[in-house]
């Protein structure tokens, strides 16, 4: 019976741990992890650095390496802090929003022939409207010249 209530209360603590926020954002997001396991190695090799020997005063005064390693830790805390703080981050569906947008203007456009008319004349210029009035290619007949050599003989 022991055993039943101790599988009982770890799998009551896995089902508790699974729906925690914190446990989720830690799961899912890759720069969370990231921040953590740098800082973890910052502050190991900073307990390296400071258990060499001297006292410890004295290596967090004078051990340019240890500060280096204290404040690069220092910083990936507390990325990871601010990142735990904010949430789990929303996946933005920028691809989606465009296909739906993409679609929706090529309906608007095969539907509508003034709005058609209209993106073509804002892509490549209003058309010249003209009047084609048909005419005959032939020159007009002439019209005989006075002659005045004629008009000088009769007199």
């Amino acid at each position: 019976m022991a055993a039943r209530k101790k599988a009982a209360k770890a799998g009551a603590a896995a089902v508790a741990a699974r729906k925690n926020p914190y446990v989720q954002r830690l799961l899912h997001d890759q720069d969370l992890r990231s921040n953590i396991g740098d800082a973890y190695e910052s502050l190991r090799t900073a307990y390296e650095r400071l258990d060499n020997g001297k006292g410890p005063a004295k290596s967090l005064l004078e051990d340019k390496k240890l500060q280096k390693n204290l404040r690069e830790a220092a910083v990936n805390l507390r990325d990871a802090g601010e990142a735990l703080r904010e949430g789990p981050k929303k996946k933005r569906r920028l691809g989606r929003k465009l296909l739906i947008v993409v679609v929706g203007a090529g309906v608007a456009l095969a539907v509508s022939e003034g709005l058609r008319k209209k993106v073509l004349d804002a892509l490549f210029g209003a058309e010249e409207e003209f009047d084609y009035s048909s005419s005959t290619t032939t020159p007009p007949p002439e019209t005989p010249a006075p002659d005045t050599a004629g008009a000088s003989s009769s007199s």
